[in-house]
């Protein structure tokens, strides 16, 4: 098990799902995380609270990773209380339909400007903390959708390509300073968000489709799962590792049925 002790990570979108996992993965190994909310900090808090309830470290943030100067704000505010900054896990995003045609203006937006947009803000904000430190990760979430066309998703699905291709640039950039930049790329992942879908007897057909349509059987991986991917790209055994988008999907973008 990696010790992530003394280092400092900040977790966007670590209210929930995979974020909330990866947060609490992140301080049961030793590390101080911040955990930061889209925006409720009483959702962040929740987290916090159980990660301290369990020994270990952390504290409830909210931001509008949309709204650039709010995040170095609060990405500086971070740094200063906790004298630095190691990791930065930008696990926030939007997830919704875009069918062509028939797709509002504000839908499109919004997932471009979170996805995209938000994770750029991050990064941005986080590069001078990270080089301060001598070094640091920065793990971006991308999707099996950013490699595999899903229809109906154009949107989505294009918001994390880009997410993958600015992975790629950035560890260019970025590897002389010390910094690993990569990105993971979950495929169906069991979280709050779509257990209405998996429970509701009305979906049972449309979740066996998807499960013929998944080579391992597995339609839904559990978070913990996603999670032990994105600890290995923050670990130092993950040292040469630049770029690279390492796929966790049950096989979808590998072949279907």
């Amino acid at each position: 098990m990696t010790d992530f002790s003394g280092k400092i990570a900040i977790v966007t979108g670590g209210s929930s799902g995979i974020g909330a996992v990866t947060a609490k993965a992140l301080a049961a190994r030793g590390a101080t995380v911040a955990v930061v909310a889209s925006s409720d900090v009483k959702k962040a808090a929740v987290v916090a609270d159980d990660i301290r309830k369990k020994g270990g470290k952390a504290e409830p943030y909210a931001v509008d990773v949309r709204d650039g100067e709010a995040v170095r704000a609060l990405i500086s505010s971070i740094e200063k209380k906790f004298g630095g900054i190691d990791i930065l896990v930008n696990a926030a995003g939007v997830f919704q339909p875009s069918p062509p045609g028939n797709t509002p203006a504000e839908l499109t937006d919004r997932m471009i400007d979170i996805n995209v947009k938000g994770t750029w803000n991050c990064v941005q904000a986080a590069i001078d903390p990270l080089k301060r430190r001598g070094g640091g990760k920065i793990l971006n979430f991308a999707s099996v959708a950013g490699l595999t066309a899903v229809k109906g998703m154009a949107v989505y699905c294009a918001s994390k390509a880009a997410i993958v291709m600015m992975t790629k640039v950035l560890a260019a950039e970025l590897a002389p300073f010390n910094i690993n930049v990569n990105a993971l790329a979950p495929g169906n992942t069991a979280t709050p968000m779509n257990e209405n879908m998996r429970s509701d007897p009305a979906m049972r057909e449309m979740m066996e489709g998807m499960r013929r349509m998944t080579p391992s059987g597995t339609t839904f991986s559990k978070a913990e799962e996603i999670v032990e991917g994105a600890l290995y790209l923050l670990s130092p055994a993950a040292r040469p590792v630049h770029g690279s988008t390492l796929v966790i999907d049950e096989g979808i973008s590998a072949a279907i049925g």
